[in-house]
């Protein structure tokens, strides 16, 4: 049931281990992540939001812990960028091939550069979304860093 999305697809063609993590969706939840932090029992400095931004050469995406903020100066700087602003939500789907609250930072329809926040190395495992609402995926955060092709830094605030 909870399988199958181009998350877990590409996962598993990475041979990187992962378990998934399904859980009853409320769509009245005011924060997707905050809802799969406490549906999943987990502290949401260990649940990652992604976070899709654009900048002087497009989108990009930024991962940090679903009860912190991007800091977009943080995030511009590891990308390179003079600033970044956040993408339309229509944007994010479109790149991603994923709908917002469901939009994982692995299997994206378009690869883009990626940052994790630094927190996320403190961490045996990390979670994120598995490619749609109701199903988070977690994994090793060096694992994740691999399977995105991601650069680390202190991005949230």
């Amino acid at each position: 049931m909870a399988s199958g999305t181009p998350a877990t697809t590409a996962l598993t063609r990475l041979g990187l281990a992962f378990e998934l993590h399904p859980y009853d969706h409320d769509p009245a939840a005011a924060s997707y992540g905050l809802e799969a932090a406490a549906a999943l029992s987990v502290p949401p400095g260990q649940v990652f939001k992604t976070l899709l931004v654009v900048g002087d050469s497009g989108l990009a995406v930024g991962i940090v812990p679903v009860d912190r903020q991007l800091d977009l100066k943080a995030v511009a700087a590891a990308l390179g960028h003079k600033k970044v602003a956040m993408a339309e939500p229509s944007a994010a789907e479109r790149s991603t091939g994923y709908v917002v609250g469901g939009i994982s930072p692995i299997g994206q329809r378009k690869a883009l550069p990626t940052v994790v926040d630094a927190s996320a190395m403190a961490f045996e495992r990390v979670y994120v979304s598995g490619g749609r609402r109701g199903l988070d995926i977690s994994l090793a955060p060096s694992d994740l860093v691999t399977a995105t092709r991601a650069r680390v830094a202190p991005i949230a605030r």
